[in-house]
């Protein structure tokens, strides 16, 4: 049995959706439809939606209701500054207080890593994991809360511009240079590799952002406006 409440359960599924687009940016959340959805009571769902409003993954406009948050491209540059600051510094935590536990599950994700070639779903996924087991081992809940509600948000902008056509092999062993310096304890290499890693994860979001912005749909769109 999960050691989740249900409030934790909702907020997962939730999230999961609106990550993965299940749930699109604008659509209402409406209690009675994701109760029905979710098979969970008022309350949880509640609470659920009231944690995701305070991440912005979800907008409270008074006397309207409950709307899944929009992406707004100008704020690209405080989220990957955000994490280009605090993923290095768990990086260095990590390569001081992680375990042998921690670094054998990483060595096991990125082996996985060869199954799922051309698969970007589950490359993200491992890339995901990847990133949560160093987090883990920086051990500081408060680092670790922080990071795993911005990693979130930037799966949804990968999921919004890149996951049909991006390439996550590249990012994904990446990930075998960060765990080298993980294990070996050298703080200083793996945030320098875990920066270049996010930069680059960033660059390819701002690659398609312009992109899609100065495609001629957009172009057209916007000129008829």
């Amino acid at each position: 049995m999960s050691d989740l409440t249900l409030s934790e359960q909702a907020y997962n599924e939730l999230r999961t959706m609106i990550v993965r687009l299940d749930l699109a940016p604008g659509d209402v959340l409406r209690e009675e439809d994701l109760r029905e959805r979710l098979g969970i009571g008022r309350t949880p769902i509640r609470e659920a939606l009231q944690r995701l409003a305070r991440e912005h993954f979800v907008t409270v406009i008074p006397r309207r209701g409950m709307f899944v948050a929009g992406i707004d491209v100008s704020e690209l540059s405080m989220l990957f500054e955000t994490r280009t600051v605090l993923e290095p510094y768990a990086a260095r935590l990590a390569a001081a207080r992680g375990s042998d536990r921690q670094w054998a599950e990483m060595a096991a994700e990125l082996k996985a890593t060869k199954k799922a070639k051309g698969d970007n779903e589950q490359l993200m996924a491992i890339d995901r994991r990847c990133h949560e087991l160093m987090w883990e081992a920086a051990d500081n809940r408060f680092l670790l809360d922080t990071l795993d509600t911005l990693y979130a948000q930037s799966d949804r902008l990968w999921h919004l511009y890149l996951s049909e056509v991006a390439d996550m092999g590249h990012a994904v062993t990446e990930h075998a240079e960060i765990l080298a310096a993980l294990e070996a304890g050298d703080g200083d290499a793996a945030a320098d590799l875990v920066e270049a890693h996010v930069r680059g994860f960033d660059e390819d979001i701002r690659a398609a952002v312009t992109e899609r912005l100065e495609s001629p749909l957009a172009t057209a769109a916007t000129c008829s406006t």
